[in-house]
């Protein structure tokens, strides 16, 4: 009976289980004693120093082969797609960014200040931490990662190129088997630690109206990208998105863009996509096209950095998502694989600390999937602008 109840646990997705650990994090906080609240502190920040050692060998494991594989094809075209896919990232990063600064100070308002007065480390703490400095710094790992991926998509043979892969299994193990399981537990003990503290009410608060905010831009860059094919193509915008549909809702069930690659090549097809065109540049798009990805990202982030009084200015946001752009290429294929991928980026380029990462990947795997079915569904538009593109290469 336990076996059966434990394996219908396991089978449960991600995001219903985040979103249980919050629900019984806030409700624990009011009767849990302080050293009970301290136990799961004390596994919270064994679990951030984890993270941390972890991180440059995910940076170097993923980018690396990710840069990689995307030298086989070699080719204009395939530069082209990995540029329109790697731009529109970019634009939906500023996009988001102008609206952020435009909106939030107005929209989060009393919450924010009460956030931005939250001082996690001048109450509980654990009863003891393990460190674990990293090896190397993230700057390094992603320097050394470029490296490797240039060099190995250049060079030949394949023996560089299988060590690289075996590395990228490793890194997706450890991810699959040990982090992303023990992430509920991981937002459980923030959100204990922050009810216990009773900062709850704003963080719930800001929850809301972030992922409101986030819903409604995400609609605006989807009909963005669409019409920008609509003219480049000579096509009927909405109509495309409306034959991409089916693509959205099975990756707002799956959370997988690699899940969703047979569903989005029929649709593209169907918009007048080449066969030829759509089986290359579909599965390309669903590893590097990542605009309501960073679209998610920067709106948490700048929403975080804003209430905790970190630098939210212009320059240093848009280095951010320049960066983040690049290192989500290599983001695993599993629910959140994006924002474990940025994690070492959040605490190097913004300054998050372990509470405030937390926030970010709760706030991010509560509409993981939302993100990924824009993904795909924008994938279609990018599908249709390379056919163009390539009627004109062959020209």
């Amino acid at each position: 009976m336990k076996n059966n109840t434990l394996k219908k646990f396991k089978s449960v997705g991600l995001l219903p289980k985040i979103l249980l650990a919050i629900v019984l994090g806030i409700g624990c906080s009011f009767f849990f004693p302080n050293w009970a609240v301290r136990i799961f502190l004390t596994f919270n920040s064994i679990f951030s120093n984890f993270l941390g050692l972890f991180i440059p060998l995910l940076i170097i494991g993923l980018v690396a082969p990710g840069i990689a594989d995307l030298g086989k094809g070699g080719g204009r075209l395939l530069l082209v797609t990995v540029a329109i896919a790697y731009l529109s990232t970019i634009l939906s990063g500023t996009f988001t960014l102008a609206s952020c600064s435009t909106v939030f100070p107005s929209l989060l308002g009393d919450g924010m200040s009460a956030l931005g007065e939250t001082d996690m480390s001048t109450t509980l703490m654990p009863y003891f931490t393990i460190e674990m400095p990293a090896f190397i710094s993230v700057t390094s790992a992603l320097v050394i990662a470029f490296m490797l991926g240039l060099t190995a998509a250049v060079i030949e043979g394949n023996t560089v190129k299988d060590l690289l892969v075996d590395i990228k299994d490793i890194v997706t193990l450890i991810i699959g088997k040990v982090i992303i399981p023990l992430l509920p537990l991981y937002i459980f003990g923030i959100f204990l630690h922050m009810g216990a503290d009773g900062h709850i009410g704003a963080v719930l608060g800001m929850f809301l109206k972030i992922i409101l905010f986030i819903f409604l831009l995400h609609v605006t860059v989807l009909l963005a990208i669409f019409c920008v094919a609509g003219l480049v193509t000579k096509k009927n915008p909405f109509k495309a998105l409306v034959t991409m549909l089916p693509a959205y809702v099975t990756a707002l069930g799956t959370a997988s863009s690699a899940a969703t690659i047979p569903v989005t090549l029929a649709q593209a097809i169907k918009c007048g996509v080449r066969e030829e065109t759509a089986a290359f540049s579909v599965p390309l798009c669903a590893t590097i096209h990542m605009p309501c990805s960073i679209l998610k990202i920067t709106a948490c982030s700048y929403a975080i950095a804003l209430s905790f009084g970190l630098p939210h200015d212009f320059g240093t946001f848009m280095g951010f998502i320049l960066m983040a752009s690049i290192t989500m290429i290599a983001a695993p294929g599993v629910p959140g694989g994006a924002i474990m991928a940025t994690l070492g980026l959040l605490a190097t380029m913004l300054g998050f600390d372990e509470s405030m990462q937390g926030l970010m990947i709760a706030i991010y795997i509560s509409i993981d999937s939302i993100g990924t079915a824009g993904n795909v569904t924008g994938d279609g538009a990018i599908a249709l602008i390379v056919d163009h593109i390539r009627d004109k290469i062959k020209k």
